[in-house]
């Protein structure tokens, strides 16, 4: 027998390799274009943000190729399978890097965990029972996160940053209401990974009412912009909510409001930064700690380009 997993039987004293047989490609193939009709089905359903996308669109794509015919090892060819689904989206359909990206170890693992349990199932009934009871429904029932809001966890969040400058309180004050002047060659790593990056920002001053741009290009999505304005201003005390998001952004989760204080300290003043905003991506316990992070590092970005020569 060949190790082959798609080879036919060689014809005994020949000597060549034996052909491949081509219908499993093409069921292969079969498999992946389901996957991308469903992907689409979901866009145009609004639901591409909620679990059905993370985890129930590769669970049902790896339901399909795991039953291929003459498949040797299921895991083998889901991987392959998943894989061939990632470039159609990044290739074909134009999805940005950033949402492969952040997709990519959902889809791989969903995958594997079929893969494995239906390979094992071959030898082993019990295993093959376990699967149909336990595990299919929990990746049925995981799926259904972010499809409506009772099935949600908590969206709101909020993040805070701080810094030390050698500045009194007055002066910090106004050099935050000049804004930062953003050098995008200082982008922490994780925001070069293809996010839209701030380029510019437009207005000035911190009393109630002005209003404030920053322009976003670059990365993922088509440029655009975020308007936010002054609703509470105080000496050490300036909070400002969010107005408009047209950046692709807010695909991802949408900004409330940002919080600044300013406290005199021994050496200068610290100033803090509260960021609030609505987590859109599902499930949480996956895109809760990765929006968390980015946003911090967002924040820190913020912090540095605004006080950098102090």
């Amino acid at each position: 027998m060949s190790d082959e997993p798609f080879a036919s039987p060689a014809t005994p004293g020949d000597n060549a390799p034996p052909p491949r047989h081509a219908g499993p490609y093409v069921w292969l193939c079969l498999a992946v274009g389901i996957g991308s009709v469903l992907f689409r089905v979901l866009v145009l359903g609004e639901k591409e943000q909620s679990a059905l996308m993370f985890i129930g669109l590769p669970t049902a794509l790896a339901m399909l190729i795991a039953f291929l015919p003459r498949a040797s090892s299921a895991t083998g060819t889901i991987t392959k399978g998943i894989t061939l689904f990632l470039l159609i989206l990044g290739i074909l359909m134009i999805e940005g890097f950033i949402c492969i990206l952040m997709a990519a170890p959902l889809f791989y693992a969903v995958g594997f965990i079929v893969g494995m349990f239906v390979d094992r199932s071959r030898a082993r009934r019990e295993v093959e029972r376990r699967f149909r009871v336990v595990v299919l429904p929990l990746l049925v029932l995981m799926s259904l996160e972010g499809i409506a809001d009772f099935l949600s966890f908590p969206r709101d969040e909020a993040i805070t940053v701080s810094r030390e400058v050698a500045l009194p309180a007055a002066a910090a004050r106004d050099l935050l209401a000049k804004g930062p002047a953003f050098a995008l060659s200082e982008l922490p790593a994780f925001l070069k990974l293809g996010f839209p990056a701030p380029h510019r920002i437009e207005g000035t001053g911190l009393e109630t009412g002005d209003t404030w741009l920053i322009h976003f290009a670059g990365g993922e999505g088509k440029p655009g912009d975020l308007r936010a304005e002054v609703v509470e201003s105080g000496p050490s005390h300036i909070r400002v909510a969010c107005v408009a998001d047209t950046s692709h952004i807010a695909h991802w989760l949408d900004w409330k409001e940002a919080e600044w204080s300013i406290e005199a300290t021994r050496n200068g003043s610290r100033v803090t930064l509260t960021m609030r905003y609505k987590r859109l991506l599902d499930p949480a316990w996956y895109f809760k700690p990765i929006e968390r992070y980015g946003v911090r590092k967002a924040g820190e970005y913020f912090l540095d380009q605004t006080f950098k020569t102090q």
